[in-house]
């Protein structure tokens, strides 16, 4: 094994992450993000290494399909579905966001009705050919499409298809006959499951990605090559996973939450590394807040997700609730003469104020600065210098506005941005049933450190931790994580007349399209399968999801799959009804390769001698305290620091308020107590 490199290319910084498994030496560091070409800041951020060549696979988390979507910059896509079918993306939900607004106007979805187009033919729920297709309607389609000559992409969506998806497949191959350009996605490869909305959606998604995220993957692969890395560059997925450029060209749905997911992996595998099996993450950035949990040391795999309200796209990926603040979320005040924080951010062009790169709003981190949190001198190790007085000047302007001494206005900013994110934190546990007495409070980003005892203050989660380099920890994330391939189904059966070969055939052609993908991407060694049914009593709206261990569905592994069902449904609901007839809904697959993992080195044990390096004011609540300053490079397993203090690193400072206590633990992570 060689060197590993993981890459999060965030809103404000890009985070690079190495692991040399011959020295055991894990290394990190960051620069800004170039917004405007992404990969321009990835590729000066690899200058600072000399041995590229040394690199044996990078790992990279992007925002571009994210940004696309949230933008709406896309391609123009064409849908063509069954004949009376085309305005399924536009009827949508039967649901409101608002039940009395009015004004309130449903979301639009990624394709215009013009561009919808229908064909004749028709299989039925049960999979049989009701009416054929009319192949020559689909060339005329195709000859449409072409006059056209605005379409870009194309998504084909037919009923039933996850039955049987032959209707959708043979539009696809009339297609590349007349368009052979044409990148086209079809419902059964993007979502072959039920509810017609959802699959619609997602699949117009992953084709208004397509040339939007085929065109940067190209790009990226061009400057990759320069380097030497080439090949070598996985994508980070929805899922926590990783596939190729190609790969995630190819789905590039599967890319719309990559680069959050990388603080989830690496919290679960602190969960692993020190034994707390619940955690809360809490990532806060420079333009954003991430938060999700693990739970019993897994991280949660949803399909519930919406990009704007009404528009889902329901692919696998980890469960991530993100704001818009972070410490770039901008100061201003609202037409009743309020303070608010954000979403809108400074991002990295221009910056917080104090960045010196001509931002003048002010900002959380320029909030730090006055408050004395964040050193001026010390910002990313010292490498960037902050100005504080254009930091003073940034936050003086609202004072000013607001009646209020600089310091007192920059303390309502930080709490102001702390109860933001609390609503954050409180979505992912409070919301979803979880105690947060329950927890453990994961600080990382850049950010995350500096509130992260704020925010045990105000949730009332009682303990905290800070990992090693948490200012780089989805980068970190990258390079633990393992390749992983989803593959979902629907497969409706009832427990009263359930074909056992029906269901092992369908589930064996996931398995197979699981493992064959992971191959594709050239992962061959320790590949291991879970499989997993959505189950529910006939009636029911809602599914539970029950572990499968067998191969195929005999007499025997049938029963015990309805037992089990009924014991799942009384430990989770209280009640269970024995005969009761239970029905499958959809089949899942987990495909994972398992690969070597960094191993995190032990600190030397405390001599007791630990010293503050230096001194400083900073503010707490309503008054000023003289808090000590500790470098956290000196900081030894079992060493203790009581509050108020700052642990000052590279790349973020943990602050601890008076009335708190920090312990090291074995490998560096700093454990917070009340």
């Amino acid at each position: 094994m060689r060197k590993t490199i993981g890459i999060d290319i965030g809103g404000t910084f890009t985070d690079f992450v190495t692991y040399d498994p011959e020295t055991n030496k894990i290394d990190n560091w960051k620069n800004l993000t170039t917004p405007s070409e992404p990969i321009k800041g990835v590729m000066q951020g690899l200058e600072r290494m000399d041995d590229l060549e040394s690199v044996d696979k990078a790992r990279l988390g992007t925002t571009i399909a994210t940004n696309a979507l949230l933008t709406r910059r896309g391609a123009k896509v064409a849908y063509v579905t069954n004949t009376g079918f085309r305005d399924i993306p536009f009827i949508q939900r039967g649901n409101r966001k608002a039940h009395y607004d009015i004004t309130w106007i449903k979301t639009r979805p990624f394709v215009d009705r013009a561009n919808c187009l229908e064909v004749d033919g028709r299989i039925t729920a049960m999979g049989d050919e009701h009416a054929p297709l009319d192949e020559s309607a689909v060339r005329d389609l195709a000859a449409k499409i072409k006059a056209d000559g605005t379409i870009e992409a194309v998504a084909i969506c037919t009923l039933f298809s996850y039955v049987d998806p032959k209707h959708e497949r043979r539009i696809r191959e009339i297609l590349l006959e007349e368009l052979p350009d044409m990148p086209i996605s079809i419902s059964y490869d993007v979502l072959p499951k039920w509810k017609e909305y959802d699959r619609a959606s997602t699949t117009i998604a992953d084709a208004y990605l397509k040339p939007v995220v085929a065109d940067n993957f190209r790009r990226m692969q061009a400057r990759f090559e320069e380097t030497g890395l080439g090949k070598k560059v996985g994508v980070i997925k929805s899922n926590g996973g990783e596939a190729t450029l190609d790969n995630a060209a190819d789905s590039p749905v599967q890319m719309a939450l990559s680069g959050p997911t990388g603080a989830v992996v690496a919290t679960r595998v602190m969960s692993e590394l020190t034994g707390i099996k619940n955690l809360v993450v809490f990532d806060m950035g420079g333009t954003s807040t991430d938060c999700s949990t693990v739970v019993g040391g897994k991280e949660l795999v949803t399909t519930d997700f919406e990009i704007e309200w009404g528009i889902p796209i329901q692919i696998p990926m980890v469960d991530i609730n993100t704001i818009g603040a972070g410490g770039g979320s901008i100061a201003w005040i609202d037409k009743g003469g309020m303070l608010r924080m954000g979403p809108q951010s400074a991002s990295a062009d221009p910056g917080p104020a104090c960045y010196g790169r001509g931002g003048q709003d002010a900002t959380v981190t320029d909030a730090n600065v006055v408050l004395g949190r964040i050193s001026p001198d010390n910002f990313l190790g010292g490498e960037m210098k902050l100005d504080s007085d254009a930091s003073h000047e940034a936050v003086g302007r609202i004072a000013e506005q607001l009646g209020m001494e600089v310091d007192e206005c920059a303390y309502a900013m930080v709490q102001i941005a702390n109860n933001n994110m609390l609503g954050a934190l409180r979505a992912v546990l409070l919301q979803r049933g979880l105690d947060p007495r329950d927890f453990t409070l994961v600080a990382s980003g850049g950010a995350g450190p500096v509130h992260i005892c704020d925010l045990m203050d105000i949730s009332g989660i009682p303990q905290g931790l800070v990992p090693n380099f948490p200012g780089q920890f989805s980068a970190f994330g990258f390079i633990m994580t393992d390749a992983r391939v989803d593959r979902h189904r629907t497969v409706q059966q009832s427990s009263k007349f359930f074909d056992g070969d029906r269901a092992t055939e369908a589930m064996k052609d996931l398995v197979r399209d699981a493992v064959k993908e992971l191959n594709d991407q050239g992962y061959t060694d320790g590949i291991e399968v879970t499989r997993s049914i959505e189950a529910r009593y006939l009636g029911q709206n809602h599914e539970l999801e029950l572990t499968f261990s067998g191969e195929e569905f005999n007499e025997e592994t049938i029963a015990g799959l309805w037992d089990k069902f009924h014991e799942e449904h009384n430990a989770r609901h209280g009640f269970a009804i024995p005969g009761e007839t239970i029905e499958t809904v959809n089949f899942k697959v987990v495909a994972v390769a398992v690969g070597d993992k960094p191993q995190m080195p032990e600190l030397p044990k405390t001599d007791g001698k630990l010293a503050a390096k230096t001194k400083r004011q900073v503010r707490f609540k309503d008054s000023w305290h003289e808090a000590a300053v500790y470098d956290r490079s000196d900081l030894r397993q079992g060493d203790k620091i009581e509050g108020p203090a700052l642990i000052e690193e590279s790349a973020s400072v943990t602050i601890l308020q008076p009335g708190q206590s920090i312990s090291v633990d074995r490998i560096g992570n700093l454990i917070i107590s009340v």
